[in-house]
């Protein structure tokens, strides 16, 4: 009976001690973990690194070492920097495996790490098509995220979608001018000359991708060119591998079969994975628990408190920034990794948790760090995250102030361990510390009457407060770790002035002396406060001026137009001549840029570092103010790449101040005109591509903007060129809104000799046609390199569009164009330029083309130019034909976002100018226009 009774109780306490409740996914683990083994069993003496990387179980390497084998490691020590791999032996990490965790204090679980791999393929002669995948090393992992480098020569890319069993092309690669780029030059910019980047984000098990070559000709064996003519590489930029343990697929399976249950840790909780394609659970310690989950009694409590420094003489100081124990700056100098602190720049008290938070300052007795964030984006949330470390500090981008505990202990447990216990000084107390997570551990503080630092044997020295005046109505005595008062001694008494006992017999002189200098100071007080009062007067005045100026120029008319308009851009502002006088530094003459049509441009930098062009108008007309409001009006609703971008403007002036983003280069006519004195010159490609971005802003101000604008003021030197020589139409003083069913309006004739309409200039019609006009004179400009109105060979004043006209009729083109011109472009090209002038200068109208067919027109020229490709014979080396290198029109991307986890369709989103083949497109320019082919 006594064996039977054993076995039954025996019995009842296993039942007793298995886990018996399942909640949302999560299983929590206790002490009877233990009883239930793993796949693999977990050997301590196991290694944990390969050169610098480290690693823990599940993953191994050695038999006994890994979980199964997908976490099987392999350590490459024959390369001169030891490099670990996954089990299928090409993915290599590049990372630490991380798989500690400290429950809810970190608040999260980091189950990815870095890797890379790489695939070469050779061409072969007669194949075009070549494929090659990728597959995850095991069902343990899948592939989080990637950037792919793929180099080559003259081939698309495509995505094999399964979904849609169809090709989705990423991307494609043109052969480089240079035959001796290598693979790795053509990867440092991989901007579709040599290499083109994709990227994907979403968990795969395996990818494929297709490659068609294109243009090939044939391989030519034994040259001197690089590998990129001959092979197409693929190789990992950025790749993140997730992992989940897959022996169940969620937690709550583990209920039924729990012989493989890997969260074998007491106080160890499972959790549903959802990076990973085939589900499965991870592990976690639970709160207030750090550790590897993954093996026995790899949870523990946090033990890593050092509460003595191990190196002598430790520096304590970062320019004027204390460094105090526990925080050190040296190795030995801090209590744990999480107190680890670096001084980048003693002048400049530079102290840094790490690249993004720097120390202002550390309070010891409340616990405290000052931190300045370093980025904008890092201030929602402060953290400072140290593998196998717990989250000891608490703070967001609310405060600059931030807590911290020095471990993740309450003040019980903390006192258990007395050779751990952080509070060594005599005088000192635990604190514990919260926050709206929950406890986060315990801090030290010195006692009341006490201060210093209670983190250091005797840190916590007496405060003498009998040193704070008036503390006591008599004499004070200092006691240890606090004080007492006693009455003042015979014939004395105490003096509210000095806060001391005096004899009796000095009252009536030292109340004499506290009365002159009463008075002396009652003196000095009412002189500084009448030097405020009268500078605080004229502040007064200057902004009763200012506000005069701001309803003078229409300025509470204009911020209800840019607070009410829905369609003005979010960022246009009205500054104060404060901020403008301060970015200009007062306006200084050497700021200077140039005076335009309608006042003078300043450059300035505003307080956030923009660059800025500050226009200023000279004349203080009521038609200027109206110009200026007027300017402000169109530009606030008008969000173009090609129109300059207004910031905002000022109206605390006379002269009303416009704020633009700074154009660097200057005008297209400074370009064009400046003679000999510029060493820099416009490319034909450059003229025709900037003469297709001013066309398209004008199109958009008359057509696609949401209110039809007509500039009424377009010439070169109004045509902006930015840092990249890109077109910004600017100047907009001139310009009209006309209502969207209105096809003219009537107004005054305003503009500039040489690009006026003189249509609009007879009759005071202004309509989208005048725009065209003015802006036939700039394609003339670019055709001819001569200024609107010049000085002809017999002295005499000429206006160049009657002069185009004129010769065009008399000579042909290539006789009155400029040589550089003749030089870089086709006869055809210079045709087709020249008979869309000439229908722009027309004088009717109607016979005008629009702006829309302008833009399609030189859009067109641009395209037909980058696909011609000029063979020219080189009679002084071979009778073979050389390929010219041709100037190739900008580069076209073409972007793709794709949705994996979509089964519907995989969504791709592109971007191209011309809607219609060439072909289509040049049947229709020339029917609608008369250009020669």
């Amino acid at each position: 009976m006594r064996l039977f009774d054993l076995l039954f109780y025996l019995l009842l306490l296993i039942l007793i001690a298995t886990p018996a409740e399942q909640a949302s996914g999560v299983l929590t683990s206790q002490g009877s973990n233990n009883t239930h083994p793993s796949s693999a069993m977990y050997s301590p003496g196991c290694p944990k690194s390969c050169g610098n990387l480290t690693f823990d179980y599940p993953f191994g390497i050695g038999s006994n070492c890994f979980r199964n084998p997908d976490f099987n490691l392999t350590c490459n020590n024959t390369t001169q920097h030891p490099k670990l791999y996954l089990q299928d032996l090409t993915t290599e990490v590049i990372d630490d495996i991380d798989v500690s965790d400290y429950g809810s204090i970190n608040g999260f679980i980091d189950t990815e790490f870095s890797v890379r791999f790489s695939t070469a393929i050779s061409m072969r002669q007669g194949v075009d098509v070549y494929d090659m995948s990728w597959k995850a090393p095991g069902r343990s992992f899948t592939l989080d995220y990637v950037e792919l480098n793929i180099t080559g020569c003259n081939f698309d890319a495509y995505w094999l979608d399964q979904d849609i069993n169809a090709d989705v092309r990423l991307c494609r690669v043109t052969c480089p001018d240079d035959a001796e780029i290598t693979d790795k030059d053509a990867r440092q910019n991989c901007n579709g000359t040599g290499c083109c980047s994709i990227e994907f984000e979403t968990y795969l098990r395996a990818f494929q991708l297709k490659f068609v070559l294109h243009n090939r000709g044939e391989l030519v064996p034994n040259t001197n060119r690089s590998s990129l003519w001959d092979s197409i590489n693929v190789t990992s930029a950025y790749a993140y591998i997730a992992w989940s343990i897959v022996d169940q697929a969620t937690c709550a399976s583990t209920l039924d079969n729990r012989t493989n249950y890997a969260c074998v840790s007491n106080n160890s909780t499972c959790y549903d994975s959802l990076e990973t394609s085939d589900l499965g659970y991870l592990c976690s310690c639970d709160g207030g628990y750090g550790g590897n989950p993954y093996i026995p009694n790899g949870c523990s409590r946090d033990k890593g408190y050092n509460p003595f420094e191990q190196k002598v003489n430790c520096q304590r100081s970062c320019g004027n920034i204390s460094v105090p124990f526990p925080f050190g700056l040296e190795e030995g100098c801090f209590a744990r990794k999480l107190f680890h602190l670096n001084c980048t720049n003693v002048t400049s008290s530079s102290l840094q948790f790490d690249d993004e938070h720097q120390v202002a300052y550390i309070n010891i007795n409340e616990g405290l760090v000052g931190i300045k964030y370093r980025s904008i984006y890092e201030q929602e949330l402060f953290r400072v995250y140290i593998p196998k470390q717990p989250g000891l500090y608490i703070g967001s981008g609310e405060s600059s102030s931030v807590q911290w505990a020095v471990a993740n202990l309450t003040c019980k447990e903390a006192k258990q361990n007395y050779s751990g216990y952080a509070c060594v000084s005599i005088h000192s107390i635990c604190l514990g510390v919260n926050s709206t997570e929950g406890y986060i551990g315990y801090r030290c503080k010195c006692m009341s009457g006490f201060q210093g630092n209670p983190y250091v044997q005797n840190g916590c020295q007496d405060i003498d407060e009998c040193l704070t005046p008036g503390i006591c109505r008599g004499v004070c005595q200092n006691t240890v770790g606090g004080y007492y008062c006693t009455s003042c001694p015979d014939k004395t008494q105490y003096d509210t002035t000095i806060m001391h006992c005096t004899p009796i017999k000095r009252q009536n002189l030292l109340l004499g002396i506290g009365i002159g200098l009463s008075g002396g100071f009652s003196i000095l007080l009412l002189s500084l406060s009448a030097s405020v009062l009268v500078r605080r007067w004229k502040r007064d005045i200057q902004k009763q001026l200012r506000r005069k100026y701001f309803e003078k120029n229409q300025g509470l008319l204009l911020e209800q137009l840019i607070l009410s308009d829905e369609n003005a851009t979010d960022k246009t502002k009205i500054f104060t001549l404060e901020e403008l006088e301060k970015a200009t530094n007062n306006f200084d003459p050497t700021r200077i840029l140039g005076r335009g049509g309608h006042g003078m441009v300043y450059k300035g930098i505003l307080s956030d570092q923009r660059v800025v062009a500050i226009k200023r108008s000279k004349v203080i007309e009521d038609n200027e103010i109206s110009q200026f409001i007027n300017e402000v009006a169109i530009l606030s609703q008008i969000n173009h790449r090609n129109i300059v971008k207004l910031f905002g403007c000022c109206l605390e002036t006379e002269v009303p101040l416009l704020v633009y983003d700074f154009v660097p280069n200057g005008s297209l006519f400074g370009i064009l005109h400046s003679g000999s004195s510029s060493s820099f010159s416009l490319s034909w490609d450059d003229c025709l591509r900037i003469a297709a971005e001013a066309a398209g802003a004008l199109y958009y101000l008359h057509s696609a903007a949401s209110v039809s604008v007509f500039h009424r003021d377009v010439k070169s030197s109004n045509i902006l060129l930015d840092s990249n020589y890109t077109a910004k139409v600017s100047d907009f003083g001139a310009s009209r809104l006309v209502p969207i069913d209105q096809t003219h309006v009537v107004t005054n004739v305003q503009g500039t000799f040489g690009y006026l309409d003189p249509e609009y200039y007879h009759t005071g019609q202004l309509n989208d046609k005048s725009d065209v006009y003015s802006f036939g004179v700039v394609l003339v400009e670019l055709l001819l390199r001569r200024e609107p109105i010049f000085t002809n060979e017999t002295g005499s004043k000429q206006n160049l569009s009657n002069y185009f006209l004129w010769e065009l009729k008399a000579r042909p083109i290539k006789e009155i164009v400029a040589s550089q011109v003749c030089e870089e472009a086709t006869e055809e090209e210079i045709n087709s330029v020249a008979s869309l002038a000439e229908m722009c200068l027309r004088l009717n109208s109607g016979e005008r083309p629009t702006m829309k067919q302008v833009e399609m027109n030189l859009q067109f020229l641009r395209t037909k130019r980058s696909n011609s490709c000029h063979v020219v014979q080189d009679n002084s080396e071979s009778e073979e034909m050389q390929p010219l290198l041709c100037t190739r029109a900008e580069s076209r991307y073409e972007t793709f976002d794709i949705s994996l986890g979509e089964s519907s369709s995989s969504k791709s989103r592109y971007s191209q100018r011309l809607g219609e083949s060439s072909c289509s497109l040049e049947h229709d320019f020339g029917s609608s226009f008369g250009v020669s082919r």
